[in-house]
């Protein structure tokens, strides 16, 4: 039995721990995973100024945060309290039209032991929810290429790509939404 509950500060080494071994699942180079580390780590700040929620069977399992990036964006910038997308949207990325009336899922993570069993499916779906009450129109997701095959399963779809680079190497970031 999962259930979800709100995630409290005193969980964020527990998120932390779960966002690290989730990453880490998908065989990416350690080296990085040493340079993605900061932006995998989950503060006590961040879990109170930001949604977060947790699944919990015998113990937690996985979790995800949303965050509205107008209100970081006058609020958080720049510090370095808030986790990857949150810090590189913030920076670098234009806001799109209508995101007054957006959130951005900032993580969505389920331990290895766990995937496969509908915990990722039953947090997004939570996540869905909780936009709409806090009165979102659009879930907008900046999705590891790993997981845009899952987000696109939920109903979301591609409208756009984040280009980077990791220890030099290019990568690609699918740029989501989902319309609630």
């Amino acid at each position: 039995m999962v259930h979800i509950e709100k995630a409290r500060p005193e969980h964020a080494g527990t998120l932390t721990d779960i966002a690290i071994s989730a990453k880490r699942h998908w065989n990416y180079p350690e080296r990085w995973m040493e340079i993605w580390l900061p932006s995998l780590t989950i503060s006590p700040e961040y879990i109170s100024q930001n949604e977060t929620w947790m699944a919990v069977a015998e113990k937690p399992a996985g979790f995800y945060s949303l965050v509205d990036i107008v209100i970081a964006r006058r609020v958080l910038f720049p510090t370095k309290q808030s986790p990857s997308l949150c810090r590189r949207l913030l920076r670098s990325l234009p806001l799109p039209r209508n995101d007054e009336d957006s959130l951005w899922l900032d993580n969505l993570w389920v331990l290895p032991d766990f995937m496969g069993q509908g915990i990722g499916k039953q947090l997004f779906q939570h996540a869905l929810e909780r936009s709409k009450a806090l009165g979102t129109f659009i879930l907008k997701i900046e999705a590891d290429p790993n997981a845009q095959s899952f987000y696109e399963k939920m109903g979301a779809r591609k409208v756009g790509e984040h280009h980077s680079q990791v220890d030099g190497q290019p990568r690609i970031l699918p740029i989501m939404e989902i319309n609630l």
